[in-house]
């Protein structure tokens, strides 16, 4: 008997929960990203600062993968197989002009480097470009693409998360919530050398890194937006953007030992919010948005 009502409390809370996750999507996709990400990242950062010994850089990469698999869930609940379905279909969406090719793949590392070059001091110790890196590149490129961020993120941010945003807010402003949200999910990177945190630093490390990678974010979620809008709701162009933001820090970084994870934040930020507020004025905060998309 008491099994039977355990069985029923169970079955009546789970129908409960689907239903307040289905009425608040959002609210429940960021929660799970979130949860996931934040959990996973725990053996990480216990690593860094020596209470677990072992390395854990594998829980980096995996843990990145929060907001795909919120996304697929959330996406699950909501519309079932076929929406699991468009929404593998968007990962795969490569028909795009190759204008956008370009821009995004050689345009985007150009306006990180410009933000490395114009700092005074960042070419201090420059260890040249040699063709070895170059030949590496596409290599490194592909890595990052599928363990270093883009995957694991972008089928949630921008395959879940903007679009829905962007119906309810507009793109400007939904596009403005959007990077506070996915900046706050890198809170836990804080803690660890990543964001320039770690054993021996303190809260003021964080409080000089925070705010300039807040701006940075917001900047990228902006140029993001407008790519994803522009290539007709394209997650993998979103993919590729985000791949041709994280692999120049990668490969190239470490040929300018002057560079740290300040300066680089800044460098990007350089680069990348210029372009952004220029996007910004030039599409009237549309950002490349047509209702006909929501």
């Amino acid at each position: 008997m008491n099994s039977t009502i355990e069985s029923d409390s169970n079955r009546t809370f789970k129908e409960k929960l689907k239903a307040w996750m289905k009425q608040h999507p959002l609210v429940s996709f960021f929660l799970l990203a979130y949860a996931i990400s934040w959990v996973i990242s725990v053996p990480y950062i216990l690593g860094e600062w020596g209470v677990l010994h072992g390395d854990f850089k594998i829980v980096f990469v995996v843990k990145s993968f929060g907001p795909m698999i919120a996304a697929f869930i959330m996406t699950g609940l909501l519309e079932g197989k076929e929406g699991i379905k468009k929404l593998r279909g968007r990962i795969r969406q490569v028909k795009e002009s190759w204008k956008w090719y370009l821009a995004v793949l050689l345009g985007i590392p150009a306006l990180l480097m410009i933000g490395v070059l114009v700092q005074p001091g960042t070419t201090a110790g420059f260890k040249g470009l040699s063709p070895v890196v170059l030949a590496g590149y596409p290599f490194y490129f592909i890595a990052v693409f599928f363990g270093g961020g883009p995957l694991g993120e972008e089928p949630g941010w921008r395959g879940f998360a903007l679009p829905r945003l962007q119906e309810r807010f507009g793109p400007l402003v939904g596009t403005l919530i959007l990077s506070l949200l996915w900046t706050c999910w890198h809170l836990p990177d804080f803690l660890t050398s990543a964001q320039g945190g770690g054993p021996g630093t303190g809260l003021s490390a964080f409080l000089e890194n925070f705010p300039i990678f807040l701006l940075l974010v917001t900047s990228l979620a902006i140029l993001f937006t407008w790519v994803y809008n522009r290539n007709h709701s394209s997650i993998f162009m979103a993919l590729l953007a985000h791949a041709s933001v994280n692999t120049p820090q990668v490969v190239l970084m470490p040929l300018f030992p002057a560079v740290d994870t300040t300066r680089l934040n800044l460098a990007a930020l350089i680069g990348f919010g210029i372009t952004a507020l220029l996007v910004v004025i030039f599409t009237r905060g549309k950002l490349g948005f047509s209702p006909v998309q929501a």
